[in-house]
């Protein structure tokens, strides 16, 4: 019955799929597959953007004169948004890859690196910092 829906009632409906779903509704046919790997891809861009503006909140921090005991409690705060960001945003890209929806090579590159760095603890986006490197500015 899935397979016989108009586009357009498939897309409201993929659009609404969870994460840890969204990739299991492409095994439907090749026109829910299409809608879920464009469904994919605007959310692994969403993630990439709000990572992106979660780090420019935290901007104004690097200046200097701030309350580091508020400093803390805010830093903790955007490293964990950050970090579920990040599990969430990998997870779909993933997902993509091993059911075959990524073929550029270069974002085929970028998914492998980013998770081997996951995987082994390290920061994909290159977005933690260290204490010396704020101690030390000038």
């Amino acid at each position: 019955m899935l397979d016989r829906l108009p586009v357009e009632i498939v897309e409201r409906i993929v659009a609404k799929i969870p994460d840890t779903d969204l990739i299991a509704a492409s095994k439907v046919d090749r026109v829910w597959w299409q809608e879920v790997r464009r469904e994919a891809y605007k959310r692994w861009k969403n993630y990439a953007t709000t990572i992106g503006h979660v780090q420019a909140l935290g901007k104004p921090f690097e200046k200097g004169n701030i309350d580091w005991i508020s400093f803390e409690d805010v830093n903790d705060f955007y490293k964990r948004w950050i970090d579920r960001l990040t599990e969430d945003q990998l997870y779909i890209m993933e997902k993509m890859l091993r059911n075959g929806m990524v073929v550029d090579p270069q974002e085929r590159e970028t998914i492998e690196h980013a998770l081997s760095e996951h995987r082994w603890g390290g920061d994909p986006w290159r977005l933690d910092w260290k204490w010396n490197d704020w101690t030390q500015q000038e």
